[in-house]
């Protein structure tokens, strides 16, 4: 058995280290690009008489290195071939091992650079959940006109399954959408509709049928955002700024048969199509801020002299044994998180493998869903108590925004919630462990039988 990285993944990661080096960062040191990163950032990021939104400007360079990115063949990795991606058979390992090398590494700042700058979920290698949704999902109209511009820019659309009143209960949703007209009237409010502030359509979910709390019954709709009856009620601000989180009220909006996204009163589906690639890449960006964060306090333990007796933080075990515990926290969690994506991989060859043609993400579902959210939830956590722990090593410097862990801090707190409540996800880990649900169901259940006979 072998921990090590694949060769070939260690010299993709020397090739975008070697590009960040020559490209990215002379862009992000370039004039007075470092507003953006250093202890400026959130003044200069955001547009504060403008509802908080994104800085033009800031939005502006984040393009420039995603163009570069682009033209020099890294952003696209995760894609399929058909739209210039690698199609690569163990991609889910490959992209987990990117994230965390991008969130680890000293120079790129902990998720706070120009190569990785994960508050605006901005990286050189990118995510692209809306393309895969539409690749899937879409019919062919969709893919051959919304994913070209997608790609090039045109098309941006936000993500509408919250409301004011459901987040995690989606099922429960109190937006509706009936036929008329040869179309559907949605009616509803949506929440946290991030990128609000310049899509160019709101992806939207509505009850079509069906009683609430049924999965079934729902429906995506793509809606233009000038679309009569659509309004921007809000930008909520938040931890971090700047907000393009926007609520959004739809007030009898009217969208033709081809504004549906997949098969009417089967949208759920659509929403958990990407979601354990999400959580396990977020995993491995937390996890590798956790690290950062660990490696900058253990720089900071070592160069500062106390008390004037040739002493340094370091030699305090006070200060040794919270890093020891974080450390050995992150070091398990990466092995695990590359475990997991790395079996998520076989689950895909498998499906594409199977004449059933099973959708690789039901059956990861089915068999990985409890080991994702381990991952997803610990290092999400993980990550907020290492900024914690940095910020107390650096005193009042750490404090300070000097340093990069209270932004660290203020941005993975969100993911605590986001991709999934923790509490949510260690639901869905209790329910596989007891047996309420997963692959030990039916062993849990015909155990339960067995006694039951005895």
């Amino acid at each position: 058995m072998n921990f090590d990285l694949p060769v070939d993944l260690k010299a993709h990661l020397e090739s975008i280290d070697s590009f960040i080096h020559s490209t990215i960062l002379p862009l992000q040191h370039f004039e007075d690009n470092n507003r953006f990163f250093d202890h400026r950032r959130e003044y200069a990021r955001t547009e504060w008489e403008n509802n908080g939104n994104p800085r033009k400007e800031w939005e502006e360079l984040l393009g420039k290195a995603r163009n570069l990115a682009d033209s020099s063949g890294f952003y696209r990795f995760a894609l399929p071939k058909i739209y210039g991606g690698n199609s690569h058979p163990d991609a889910n390992l490959w992209m987990s091992a990117i994230r965390y090398h991008l969130a680890s590494n000293p120079v790129y700042g902990g998720g706070l650079g120009l190569a990785n700058d994960l508050q605006n979920e901005h990286s050189i290698v990118g995510n692209f959940p809306d393309v895969l949704m539409l690749h899937h999902f879409g019919n062919q109209q969709q893919k051959d006109t919304l994913i070209p511009a997608r790609l090039r820019g045109e098309f941006r659309t936000t993500f509408g399954l919250t409301e004011p009143d459901h987040g995690s209960d989606a099922t429960f949703m109190s937006t509706s959408a009936r036929q008329i007209r040869g179309g559907f009237e949605i009616t509803g409010i949506k929440k946290w509709q991030t990128g609000a502030h310049h899509c160019t359509h709101f992806l939207i979910f509505a009850r079509t049928s069906g009683q609430a709390g049924s999965s079934q019954g729902i429906t995506a709709f793509l809606v233009p955002r000038d679309t009569k009856g659509v309004r921007i009620v809000s930008y909520e601000w938040t931890l971090n700024m700047p907000t393009d989180h926007a609520t959004v009220e739809l007030d009898s909006v009217w969208v033709p048969g081809s504004a549906v996204l997949g098969s009417v009163d089967q949208g759920l589906a659509i929403a958990q199509t990407f979601v354990h690639e999400n959580r396990i890449r977020q995993a491995a960006s937390s996890c590798g801020a956790a690290r950062y964060c660990l490696d900058r306090s253990i720089e900071r333990a070592r160069a500062r002299k106390i008390w004037g007796e040739g002493k340094t933080l370091a030699d305090n075990q006070a200060i040794q044994f919270p890093v020891v515990e974080l450390m050995t926290q992150v070091e398990m969690l990466r092995l695990f998180i590359l475990k997991t994506s790395w079996e998520m991989d076989r689950i895909v060859a498998e499906c594409q493998s199977s004449e059933t043609q099973r959708p690789p993400w039901v059956e990861i579902e089915r068999r990985l869903s409890d080991q994702v959210a381990m991952c997803n939830f610990w290092a999400n956590r993980l990550c907020c108590q290492a900024a914690d722990r940095a910020i107390q090593i650096h005193g009042g410097d750490g404090y300070s925004r000097h340093h990069p862990f209270e932004h660290i801090y203020r941005h993975f707190r969100r993911y605590r919630i986001t991709e999934g409540a923790e509490e949510i996800q260690m639901r869905k880990i209790g329910a596989y462990i007891f047996g309420f649900a997963g692959p030990k169901k039916k062993d849990m259940e015909n155990v339960g039988t067995s006694k039951a006979k005895i």
